[in-house]
């Protein structure tokens, strides 16, 4: 079991910014309108991600900038819609991207400090924003302006360095994100042409609705918005506290084992995904109704649920929001096998129709999941797994964002013991309340 005690956080990572320019696919590339499915629709929001790389003596930081500015020039040129703006189409006030070669922010920046004194990687610190290019979300300018990615090299005194990533999730989602990086790496190594191991599949018309829309089940988990292609998911006013907390792969076992014999999917993500469900319904406060609907959402990939399936390289947001859904009761005080269930039977309803029918659904309702808690995982997404040519990464991770209610799930460094860490951010005394559940109702707890 993961230990509770939280680190010290450094405020400032002591930066300054050594060169800031645009990087433009080379040669030009023709202006064009890019589609972008319901499902992009509602992503409306930046991801920053930070990839953490030890000091190779091999490649000293002009060689590294070199290499990458390079591959990132070149890569715009599969990726042309990386290098454009969002836009509003006219007749329905629908979200697209224009591919109008305006470019990616490419900064170079040096830290005071060395690696190891910035904190523990494996924690969010928010500060870590500072190695992400958050520069490029710039209050007052207009949509249209924005660049849709950035990129950000910060070296430190000891040699390592931090490639910070900033991309509108309308361009990528998990799987697409990776490939993006493995193409990217591919061109940061000498000598390689211009043939990507992944090329990306970009036609997202392959996830557009059905003429006419159709809408074939009920759904619970989405509600519906005046005007979804406006609204950005904004961080929460609420005062919040972060917790990292951890758990390790003897305790994830002990989960399964607990969910016998009333669960027959006990995978990992299934039983971390109830325990934190239970965790949350017991946390609320003592006066709810416990006869009440509670659901915990997640996104679950739809390439292969698909009919016909989407390509491997399909490049876009291929994910869409599976709910589990039982009383607070029983979620809190029921056997958890029953919750474990609960859980898979989000993923299991996910087929063709059911999925087809959510995308439908955004035509005619514009709207956006709901649920008591959405699940986010990056745990199995293999980002630190991509070779560049200085080598692969010794840590990746999100950057902390306060929004209430959504937990993400990321791996320990090299994978370490196969458990998960799991990043909460919730009010003082209800997260109090939560940690204390999180570690009590492990079986392993003594």
């Amino acid at each position: 079991m993961g230990g509770q005690g939280d680190p010290p956080l450094l405020q400032d990572l002591k930066l300054t910014i050594l060169s800031s320019s645009v990087l433009h696919p080379s040669p030009p590339l023709e202006r064009r309108s890019m589609f972008l499915s319901n499902i992009d629709q509602v992503l409306n929001f930046t991801v920053e991600t930070i990839h953490f790389f030890a000091a190779n003596p091999d490649f000293q930081s002009e060689i590294v900038v070199e290499r990458l500015r390079s591959a990132v020039e070149r890569v715009l040129l599969p990726y042309d819609f990386l290098a454009g703006r969002l836009k509003l189409e006219d007749e329905e006030g629908r979200l697209e991207i224009d591919c109008n070669s305006a470019g990616v922010e490419f900064l170079v920046a040096e830290s005071k400090l060395k690696l190891d004194e910035i904190g523990e990687l494996e924690y969010p610190n928010p500060a870590f924003r500072q190695l992400a290019a958050a520069r490029a979300v710039k209050e007052g300018v207009k949509m249209e302006d924005q660049p849709l990615c950035s990129f950000q090299l910060t070296f430190f005194k000891c040699g390592g360095f931090a490639l910070g990533i900033s991309n509108n999730h309308v361009t990528f989602d998990g799987m697409s994100f990776k490939n993006f990086l493995q193409n990217l790496a591919y061109l940061a190594a000498a000598g390689h042409n211009n043939t990507l191991p992944t090329p990306p599949f970009t036609n997202r018309h392959l996830l557009s609705t059905r003429c006419p829309p159709r809408v074939t089940f009920p759904h619970p988990e989405l509600f519906e918005t005046p005007s979804s292609a406006m609204l950005e998911l904004s961080p929460s006013t609420t005062t919040l506290n972060f917790k990292l907390l951890r758990l390790s792969a003897a305790d994830i076992s002990s989960l399964k084992l607990l969910s016998q014999p009333h669960s027959t999917r006990p995978t990992s993500f299934n039983v971390v995904v109830a325990h934190l469900w239970r965790c949350k319904s017991l946390s609320l406060s003592p006066d709810q109704d416990l006869k009440r609907t509670s659901m915990v959402l997640y996104a679950v990939d739809i390439r292969k649920k698909v009919s016909p399936p989407l390509p491997p390289e399909y490049t876009g947001n291929a994910v869409l929001t599976a709910y589990g859904a039982a009383t607070v009761e029983d979620v809190g005080k029921g056997e958890f096998g029953k919750v474990v269930e609960a859980v898979a039977k989000g993923a299991e309803r996910m087929e063709n129709e059911y999925a087809r029918s959510v995308i439908d659904w955004g035509t005619l309702h514009r709207g956006f999941p709901k649920g008591d808690m959405f699940v986010s995982s990056w745990w199995k997404l293999g980002f630190a797994d991509v070779e560049f040519p200085w080598g692969k990464a010794v840590y990746v991770c999100p950057v902390a964002h306060p929004r209430k209610d959504i937990v993400l799930l990321f791996p320990s460094i090299g994978g370490v013991d196969k458990g998960v860490n799991v990043l909460v951010a919730l009010p003082k005394e209800e997260m109090e309340r939560f940690e204390e559940y999180f570690y009590k109702l492990l079986p392993t707890a003594e």
